[in-house]
């Protein structure tokens, strides 16, 4: 990647220019523990829903620096749930996925992401989703487009089914679910070019920002799995649809004809 401070003159208010210095900061941390022995591995609720330590010293990192920069804004992680500031408040929150992917990491998969998103009330502002292993920056600012390392980017032209290759993943509880999304994937992969799981939705859902996925579904997804991809996603020109359920999310998203293709076929009910 060039030079950060070039990169950022591309469409970015200065206040957020900081932020997606600290996803950087937060990648490198990743880096440097990657594919060693030198992290703890713990479960959450179940034994596929992990979290590392590198996770939490992340997640801590992220936290810190958005109370210094933004004291005002509430902030909603996936390691220490919701901090709601004392007195005046100012109507954002930042909600923040300090790796998302996991199960990579843990592994040594290099494909896993950092992800920090503002939102105001019910819609983002701005996101910022950095691959540490690859290298890049994703980030996108409401009105004013989607950039990968600095150049503008926009989502696939790719109108039929039958020639798109889409993204999709499973939800953590798939053991339990009544719908873990396996037949959904045993109905989309006839009718497609190809289906592919990559395990972090917040780079899927940037892949699709970029054209190299046509589209994307996924069952189950948390905020924070979301928060920056699908302003990427609609910046770059795309369509993002979602439906709510107990605070976890069933999303498409894509180009608005794949998007009504995909809506047609598979089973959103979780």
């Amino acid at each position: 990647m060039s030079d950060l401070n070039q990169i950022l003159d591309n469409a970015i208010s200065p206040e957020y220019i900081e932020v997606i210095q600290i996803s950087k900061v937060v990648g490198e941390l990743q880096r440097e523990s990657f594919r060693t022995a030198s992290f703890k591995i713990e479960t959450k609720s179940s034994a596929v829903d992990l979290v590392t330590e590198v996770d939490l010293m992340c997640d801590r990192f992220i936290v810190d620096q958005l109370q210094r920069l933004f004291p005002l804004d509430q902030i909603l992680s996936e390691e220490q749930g919701l901090y709601i500031p004392e007195g005046e408040k100012s109507g954002y929150q930042w909600i923040i996925d300090p790796l998302d992917g996991t199960t990579n990491y843990s592994i040594g998969h290099p494909i896993f992401a950092v992800s920090i998103a503002r939102w105001h009330e019910t819609e983002a502002v701005f996101g910022v989703v950095y691959v540490p292993m690859l290298d890049e920056l994703f980030y996108a600012e409401k009105g004013c487009g989607a950039y990968l390392n600095g150049e503008r980017i926009h989502g696939s032209a790719c109108n039929q089914l039958d020639r798109a290759v889409i993204g999709t993943g499973f939800p953590y509880n798939r053991a339990t679910a009544r719908n873990n999304n396996g037949e959904n994937v045993q109905k989309m992969i006839p009718l497609t070019k190809g289906v592919r799981r990559l395990g972090a939705a917040a780079y899927d859902l940037c892949l699709v920002a970029m054209g190299v996925l046509d589209a994307f579904w996924e069952l189950r997804l948390a905020k924070w799995d979301l928060a920056a991809g699908m302003l990427i996603i609609k910046e770059a020109g795309g369509t993002f649809y979602f439906k709510e359920e107990e605070q976890k999310y069933n999303v498409i998203a894509g180009n608005d004809r794949l998007v009504s293709a995909i809506k047609e076929i598979v089973d959103l009910e979780n």
